[in-house]
């Protein structure tokens, strides 16, 4: 009989053991965080050239901010993202 190693554990242990939680993580705060300035920008009623505008930045910066399979994002442009739609960020660390 073939044992399932897995069974009972729970994903995060399962990407934990494959070493790629931590990476599975990143993408899912990023697809996150990208989905409330696209939901933010809605809302509001800005275009992305005036998202720019208003973080003094390219377009293409925006674009990146908000594309949700780019998790490399600095905590300067998420600053000036939430800034420019009148938020700012809170990050907090928790037990794990």
């Amino acid at each position: 009989m073939n044992k399932n190693r897995h069974r009972g554990s729970s994903l995060r242990d399962l990407l934990r053991e494959d070493g790629v939680l931590e990476q599975v993580e990143a993408r899912a705060w990023k697809r996150a965080l990208a989905l409330q300035f696209r939901q933010l920008l809605a809302e509001q009623e800005v275009t992305k050239a005036e998202m720019a505008a208003r973080m003094k930045t390219s377009r293409a910066a925006v674009d990146r901010l908000l594309d949700v399979s780019n998790a490399s994002v600095t905590f300067t442009t998420l600053g000036k993202a939430a800034r420019a739609l009148g938020r700012r960020v809170k990050i907090e660390l928790v037990p794990a």
